[in-house]
């Protein structure tokens, strides 16, 4: 992970680009936070297939670094690393959207599992196996173990994705002021982390690991690989099961997640 410097350390650059428009100022703080691009792209592009070039991923990482910074207002008192953070990787991963990375087969596989885990453990109640998911969906286990692996690509999600499909807001438009929450927000906040929190306790204990040391850790699917003595495919294996469990456990109570 990069050395996260805090934007007061250029309170001075920020205040020539949002106060006098200086080009000169953006254009310092671009190669300030330039190394943010690379540290996106490095953990966005494992297990990406190898059609997808690094180089298309940085450069769209740009536009999304430049975006931040004309956008970003430092008075907030907000750390600019997290903010552009997530709107390089919203760029990256438009970026790849729009170059038909992945084939609708593969999404098409990924929504059966997703479905899968949704309907099968929420009638048993609890994390269900590799083999009741294989035999739900009339394939061998080694069979849904190569699904799994194709699918580690659909498994990255963008802040500029709708919440729900057929809806128009986005993950983006929750990330409001804390001081600016309605009370319908902070139910909702609160009902989703409840839900989330029970949703990571179904996780088998291989796959919780992945996602703390993903997540929270922020270290990368080989660095984990390293950790837990597997090999990275594994990790992407681990990672794309855990990440398709939470989301059919979160599609079950989307309607009481947010209100319409």
């Amino acid at each position: 992970m990069i050395a996260q410097k805090s934007h007061l350390a250029n309170i001075d650059v920020w205040k020539q680009w949002r106060e006098d428009r200086q080009l000169k100022a953006k254009q310092a703080l671009i190669e300030t936070y330039l190394p943010l691009v690379d540290y996106v792209s490095g953990r966005l592009s494992i297990g990406l297939p190898k059609n997808v070039s690094k180089e298309d991923l940085s450069s769209c990482g740009i536009m999304g670094l430049i975006d931040a910074i004309e956008k970003f207002d430092y008075e907030r008192g907000l750390q600019f690393e997290t903010y552009a953070s997530w709107r390089i990787r919203g760029a990256m991963i438009d970026g790849l959207r729009q170059g038909d990375w992945v084939p609708r087969s593969v999404r098409e596989k990924a929504k059966k599992i997703e479905d899968a885990y949704q309907k099968l453990e929420q009638q048993y109640l609890r994390s269900v196996t590799d083999s009741e998911i294989s035999s739900y969906l009339d394939v061998s286990e080694q069979e849904f173990q190569q699904m799994v692996q194709e699918i580690a690509v659909t498994t990255v999600c963008s802040i500029d994705d709708p919440i729900r499909e057929e809806d128009s807001e986005t993950r983006l438009s929750l990330l409001i002021d804390e001081k600016a929450k309605s009370p319908e927000s902070k139910v909702n906040e609160v009902y989703l982390k409840e839900t989330l929190a029970k949703a990571i306790e179904r996780l088998t204990e291989k796959e919780r690991t992945v996602v703390s040391l993903f997540y929270y850790e922020e270290l990368s699917l080989s660095e984990i690989a390293e950790v837990m003595n597997l090999s990275p495919s594994r990790i992407s294996q681990l990672h794309s099961k855990a990440i398709l469990r939470l989301k059919g456990s979160l599609s079950r109570h989307k309607s009481q997640l947010f209100y319409d």
